[in-house]
């Protein structure tokens, strides 16, 4: 490029999308011209869904923004808890996030996900069509345009990013209400309407149960409770707002 050039900083918490050399206050960059000031940012690594106010010599611009020759960009991170306006508080997850989506339904927060992978722009216009949020670690499908709204998952620790998608959205939270398997929503079942589904062991041990109103799955406070329950007691312990 050969053209108009302007010095960029970016926020702390966004250093690990850019270079090492602008991890350090302004640097350099020479730009097009015409590119907008939001594809200058993703040029330099930083998907837009993790970009929050774009400052231009101390004043807010939108991603539209054409740099002119001289100005100071600082880029912010995204405000917490981040508002999505425009449709219900909803997610999409990619394939490498089973685990988190789990979670998020065991809280009976709103999470849809394919765990065979279908590709970026499937999920792009499965974001756009639902109006899903789109987790991923996947920094190029978090560029694709056509997506609703997007965010990174910082970390590879399903703890931690049930801990970062929980403060970064404050989705309203509503445990055991939500089929972990394929996210539908749960009702209470009485024992006789779902005897055939147990086996005998379970019949004899166990008189709760609740089904799912899609997939008709089964459950009930089984061996795996006690540690499903603490991730429940935990989240809502620190993130509050348990829907009744």
């Amino acid at each position: 490029m050969n053209g108009p050039e302007i010095h960029i900083s970016f926020a702390p918490g966004l250093g690990l999308f850019v270079a090492a050399r602008r991890r350090a206050g302004r640097s350099a960059v020479v730009t097009d011209g015409v590119s907008t000031l939001g594809h200058v940012v993703e040029s330099l690594g930083v998907p837009l869904t993790e970009a929050g106010r774009l400052l231009v010599d101390g004043r807010p611009v939108a991603p539209a923004h054409i740099p002119a020759a001289g100005e100071h960009v600082h880029v912010l991170g995204v405000e917490r808890p981040q508002q999505v306006p425009g449709a219900p508080l909803r997610f999409l997850l990619d394939v490498h996030l089973g685990t988190l989506a789990r979670r998020l339904r065991l809280l009976g927060v709103d999470a849809a996900y394919e765990s065979e992978d279908i590709g970026d722009a499937a999920l792009a216009a499965w974001s756009a069509r639902e109006r899903r949020v789109m987790l991923s670690r996947d920094r190029g499908l978090l560029r694709r345009r056509e997506l609703w709204a997007g965010a990174y998952v910082y970390s590879d620790q399903p703890d931690d990013q049930l801990r970062d998608v929980l403060e970064r959205f404050a989705p309203r939270l509503a445990p055991w209400k939500r089929c972990t398997a394929c996210n539908g929503p749960l009702t209470d079942a009485g024992k006789d309407a779902v005897r055939e589904r147990l086996e005998e062991g379970t019949q004899r041990t166990y008189d709760v149960f609740a089904q799912c109103t899609a997939c008709e799955r089964v459950y009930w406070r089984g061996a795996h409770h006690a540690r499903l329950e603490a991730i429940v007691e935990d989240a809502v312990r620190e993130f509050g707002d348990a829907a009744v």
